[in-house]
């Protein structure tokens, strides 16, 4: 997207705005914003160094894809990806994810029903059975699937060839896989957080797509709200396009974007009222901690996995909260950020 500096009115002096280059109809903010070429992906340089190098030997061998693995926290683009690797393979994807996979004849119809070279995508893997992951390690290594047909002593295998194939698996808990299954992958990788600069590229593209005239200081605000992530940062976009419409001329300034900031609760760093909640209760009710997950979650009316695996960390990030092995720790920046008294911390195990 090329990025239009032209100000909106000439007589008076304005900060340059991101103008979009056509209209495209707003019906989903997944399919709207996905990236569909391997250059409109930004950030995550070094996991698209190392899949464009998988992908070109495969294309040159004429062989389907490795199987890959894509780990890291949601919202950061798996998904996307997953779509870009099948568009650069020049194939099909089929699209499912693990709690969708209950009984066995779900995985075999799916497989059995993949054409040669095609790409399966499982979100959520780490969601899938015990006797699923087993059923997946021959159709993975060898190709084959292995089918009990009948109980008791009449019971009997049968063994099915499968198509070549390539399975992209992606998950929020890489740990929550059995070593089998992980070992299966010829190519496992983790998404990071972005950096400011790339959430900035991100937000202005999104603006570009959505027909959203966006400030410069206002993609610098959502980009610093975004939680380093672009899921995030697309939705606040959204949300100060909605302010802006509502109560202004549709163009997402610097004062728009604070203002629907506040509306939602984030401060400036990111930080949405439950993860203040969480800080909050560390220090106000266990002294800043060492304290337990299941102690957090009961005190904030939480439950304990959406702490863990959303709040904690981008609050790890930041340098707020740490995880020792006695428990949840405020640091000093915690008590910085919400204005409290600072107390001195006992020494901790390690």
């Amino acid at each position: 997207m090329r990025p239009d500096h032209t100000p909106i009115n000439k007589s008076q002096k304005t900060t340059p705005v991101v103008l979009a280059e056509k209209s495209v109809e707003d019906k989903n903010l997944d399919t709207t914003l996905r990236p569909q070429k391997w250059s409109d992906y930004v950030g995550q340089d070094l996991l698209k160094k190392n899949l464009r190098i998988l992908i070109d030997a495969a294309r040159k061998r004429n062989e389907p894809l490795e199987h890959v693995l894509l780990g890291g926290p949601a919202g950061l683009g798996k998904t996307s990806m997953a779509h870009l690797i099948a568009r650069e393979m020049q194939t099909n994807i089929r699209v499912t994810s693990g709690p969708a996979i209950e009984r066995v004849g779900d995985l075999a119809s799916i497989l059995t029903n993949l054409l040669p070279g095609e790409i399966l995508f499982i979100d959520e893997a780490h969601r899938l059975n015990k006797l699923i992951e087993e059923v997946l390690y021959p159709a993975m290594e060898s190709r084959t699937l292995d089918i009990v047909i009948g109980k008791g002593p009449s019971a009997r295998t049968i063994q099915i060839e499968l198509p070549p194939f390539t399975l992209i698996a992606a998950t929020t808990r890489i740990g929550l896989l059995s070593s089998p299954l992980r070992s299966r992958f010829g190519g496992a990788f983790r998404l990071d957080f972005y950096a400011d600069k790339d959430i900035e590229k991100i937000i202005e593209r999104s603006a570009g797509l959505l027909n959203i005239a966006v400030e410069a200081r206002a993609v610098k605000l959502l980009a610093a709200a975004s939680r380093f992530t672009p899921r995030v940062a697309n939705r606040l976009l959204k949300r100060a396009r909605d302010y802006a419409q509502v109560h202004g001329d549709s163009i997402v300034t610097g004062e728009v974007a604070q203002k629907t900031l506040s509306l939602l609760g984030i401060d400036a760093s990111g930080l949405e009222p439950m993860d203040r909640r969480v800080l909050e209760v560390i220090i106000k009710k266990f002294g800043g901690g060492p304290v337990g997950l299941s102690s957090i979650a009961a005190a904030s009316s939480e439950e304990e996995d959406t702490i863990e695996d959303v709040y904690e960390p981008y609050l790890m990030q930041l340098g707020l909260l740490e995880r020792t092995t006695r428990g949840r720790v405020a640091t000093e920046r915690a008590y910085a950020h919400l204005g409290l008294a600072s107390m001195k911390q006992k020494p901790l195990l390690s």
